[in-house]
């Protein structure tokens, strides 16, 4: 899942959902999209087309998308930068409970974002890059903006990276 969501705009929402198995010439799982669409609060958009539909809701479309196809490891490079603050605090909630039980690379440059969203967090350093100590974090995710040590550590983070 990458930073836009990269949507067909000739697909309406479920198609688009279901794309991989179009791509490799398999039929649709109507039941699986139909369980997405719930999962992701969009069970009335499925016959909607891209340009319809806000920006949560096409973000929404490509998490749909990314657990259609069912892979134990999750690559996210910056999904949510793209969003407005209230917008993306209520994607991170989404994608951290339905992603709860894959391994998730999450690709940011937000701090809190880190420190709200995963379990260890890695930090590279210069180019090439180098990999410096892990960050292993203590409570689930995600973490409530309220977590008074969400605040410590993303301060933590901030002097890494200027430190970087």
């Amino acid at each position: 899942m990458g930073q836009q969501d990269l949507l067909f705009p000739w697909l309406n929402v479920a198609q688009n959902i279901s794309v991989g198995s179009r791509l490799r010439y398999e039929s649709s799982d109507n039941h699986k999209v139909k369980t997405l669409l719930k999962k992701v609060q969009l069970l009335d958009s499925g016959d909607k087309y891209p340009f319809t539909l806000s920006g949560g809701m096409r973000q929404r479309v490509a998490i749909a998308r990314t657990l259609y196809e069912d892979k134990p490891i999750v690559l996210m490079d910056e999904p949510f930068s793209a969003l407005d603050a209230v917008t993306r605090s209520n994607m991170q909630e989404l994608a951290a409970n339905l992603l709860a039980d894959k391994t998730v690379l999450l690709i940011t440059h937000d701090p809190l974002e880190a420190a709200r969203l995963c379990n260890i967090i890695l930090v590279l350093k210069n180019q090439p890059a180098t990999l410096l100590e892990p960050i292993l974090m203590n409570d689930t995710s995600p973490k409530e903006r309220s977590n008074y040590d969400l605040v410590n550590i993303e301060t933590e983070l901030m002097h890494i990276l200027k430190a970087c």
